[in-house]
């Protein structure tokens, strides 16, 4: 019969807690390890930027001396802890409801014979008899003795008929024993004493944490749409646009999201560099600030929080330093949060097809990715390392950037070294072909589904003589529409375009494109845009991409015009006619029957005859042609006989 004990020392517990933490922390300490593969791609290779990498790097990974220790770290180490913790206590408690083995106690193989059980029973009592054992100073008698009636009791196990036969039908020579079987429970939990104090710790777990959690993570999820931004946030978005909403009214909209998209800043000993940041902005942009700062509605004393990111948005547009580290890891923290809302912006935007402020939206990306002011594009060439705002606009009239350079070598300027090695990594994507395709039909017809079909590359400027690109690749191009994917699969090799320009943006940026498909008379987006990334360089070829769309529901020809936008460069932009021929049906019909018509030859005709010989179809002769021609036999016969006897 059982008898069931509370585990009071915790040793059930223990094995408990050791596989449950095995569980979770193996499978989270692998996927903890970084690859084998370097994740740091390549990239521009600018002093600036190399600089930039680096100390990204440090911030994200830490130092020897400086680790950096991240939440999932500290848990993992705490749980490794706890691991080993209870692992030693494991090994180190005597295990009670051993299974009895006299051969063990002994120490013996159980393939001994009688004989040598005795001779090695002979030689242990010698050594462990009570009366021959000299105690030492961490032994007692009574330890001793009960060694010797172990051993004792063991000899017997193996020898003695009766107690062998208790030991083999019941496991333990003396017979049947009572089975204890430990509950990995404290036995303070259960006593009546402590009742109240149990059921009020689970009164608080289940009855009021519990629902509290619940509730948390239910309200804040209400509080946030699908693209992970306040509610609130959104709203403001969906009121302050319209459908010609420039760059301007896009930033001031940004502007207002900050109110709700970031908490209260607690640090108000940083408000006097805040203001004197302000300051530097407000001469720099003279009356232009207080003009923005109205559209944002940045109320002074009322909405401080606010005009607290609104500043430090402005400082890093400018490229302001901010000199204490605080506010420098909430401006970067305040950077990183901009994508994701101007990704909502764009969705709002989209929702209603407007085309400016879709423009304008994803324009912006690339002002605040290489830090200067939004609509300026004057300044295209502070881009470039060591050029400053103002000499670029004396440099954009000079003409591309390849002239840029020229006048720097010319001039012998040491930047242009600089400038050489950030225009090879340079983003500037190349439409080679955009073409409209319906899968195994020639014509658009209306209603159909149409994909718009877009070859891509990158051609950097200094780049040698590009490579003849075959076009006229049918294979290639059906395989990839009739497939699900919405960009072709890379060639194998390192085709993407690593780490871009961006020493200003506070982390790794890889640079993206929209495909925008728009109607620019009606100043309207024809279907939702497309965001690329990984576009070959030149000499690699280049990869197609597809937006698929159902055409008009009636015949006519439409002038859209596609565009190419960059997320990351300022100025890389362009953008091509495209014309979309909707054919009538009934048309087509016609045209194809009379095509068929026309293609077939005549019964009694030499080509006829010759396409009668190799089995083709021929148009036959009708009854009243030969009736019409047997008639006019007759008359022309008829009036040969008059004209004869006429001159007789």
């Amino acid at each position: 019969m059982a008898n069931y004990s509370y585990d009071e020392a915790g040793n059930m517990a223990a094995y408990f807690l050791l596989t449950f933490l095995s569980i979770v922390l193996i499978p989270l300490s692998l996927s903890s390890i970084p690859s084998s593969k370097p994740q740091t791609e390549a990239g521009c290779e600018c002093q600036l930027c190399r600089e930039h990498r680096e100390q990204i790097r440090k911030r994200e990974r830490g130092s020897i001396l400086n680790p950096k220790f991240r939440r999932k770290t500290v848990i993992l180490l705490a749980g490794w802890a706890l691991l080993a913790l209870t692992l030693y206590k494991v090994s180190t408690t005597e295990v009670e409801n051993k299974v009895y083995d006299p051969f063990e106690i002994l120490g013996l193989r159980s393939s001994a014979t009688l004989k040598e059980i005795k001779s090695h029973y002979k030689k242990l009592s010698r050594l462990y008899h009570p009366d021959k054992v000299k105690l030492t100073i961490n032994e007692t008698m009574e330890a001793v003795e009960a060694k010797f009636v172990s051993i004792t009791k063991a000899y017997k196990s193996l020898t003695d008929e009766t107690i062998r036969k208790n030991w083999e039908l019941y496991g333990h020579p003396d017979g049947r024993q009572e089975v204890s079987m430990g509950i990995a429970l404290p036995k303070w939990i259960v006593e009546r004493s402590n009742n109240i104090w149990v059921l009020g710790a689970y009164g608080l777990i289940f009855g009021l944490g519990l629902p509290a959690l619940v509730g948390k993570w239910w309200f804040g999820n209400r509080q946030k749409t699908k693209d992970g931004v306040n509610a609130r946030s959104a709203a403001t978005f969906f009121k302050a646009l319209a459908d010609e909403s420039g760059i301007d009214e896009v930033v001031t909209s940004l502007g207002k999201a900050f109110e709700y998209e970031r908490p209260m800043s607690k640090a108000a000993q940083l408000d006097a560099e805040v203001n004197t940041l302000e300051n530097k902005i407000k001469f720099t942009l003279d009356n232009r600030w207080d003009e923005l700062k109205k559209l944002a509605d940045v109320i002074p004393g009322e909405h401080e929080n606010r005009r607290r990111a609104f500043v430090l948005l402005y400082a890093h547009l400018l490229r302001l330093p901010v000199e204490n580290k605080t506010l420098r890891e909430e401006q970067a923290e305040l950077l990183l949060q901009i994508p994701a809302l101007l990704n909502s912006m764009l969705n709002i935007s989209l929702a209603r097809s407007w085309l400016l402020p879709s423009l304008a939206i994803m324009r912006l990306h690339a002002y605040v990715v290489q830090a200067l002011p939004p609509g300026q594009e004057q300044m295209r060439f502070a881009q470039l390392p060591g050029i400053a705002p103002s000499e670029s606009t004396q440099l954009s009239q000079t003409g591309d950037l390849e002239d840029v350079v020229a006048t720097l070598e010319e001039k012998g300027d040491s930047r242009a070294q600089e400038v050489k090695k950030t225009a090879q990594r340079w983003g500037r994507a190349d439409i080679v072909d955009a073409a409209f395709r319906v899968i195994d039909e020639k014509y658009v017809v209306p209603s159909s589904i149409v994909f718009l079909l877009v070859k891509l590359r990158l051609t950097p400027p200094f780049a040698e003589a590009k490579r003849e690109v075959q076009l006229e690749d049918e294979e290639r191009d059906n395989e990839f529409l009739v497939s699900r994917k919405d960009a072709e699969d890379l060639s194998t090799g390192d085709l993407t375009s690593g780490w871009a320009h961006a020493p200003f943006w506070p982390a790794n940026r890889k640079p993206s494109w929209w495909i925008v498909l728009a109607d620019v008379k009606s100043q309207r987006v024809v279907v939702p845009p497309m965001k690329v990334t990984d576009i070959p360089s030149a000499e690699k070829g280049y990869r197609s991409f597809k937006m698929q769309f159902q055409a008009p529901p009636s015949p006519g020809v439409f002038t859209w015009k596609l565009y190419l936008v960059s997320d990351t460069f300022i100025g890389e932009e362009i953008s091509r006619d495209i014309v979309l021929k909707i054919d009538d049906i009934s048309v087509l019909n016609s045209e194809e029957q009379r095509e068929d018509e026309i293609s077939e030859p005549e019964e009694d005709s030499l080509a006829g005859q010759m396409a009668m010989m190799r089995g083709g179809s021929v148009k036959k002769r009708s009854e009243s042609d030969d009736e019409s021609s047997t008639d006019d036999d007759e008359d022309e016969h008829k009036s040969n006989d008059d004209s004869s006897s006429d001159s007789d």
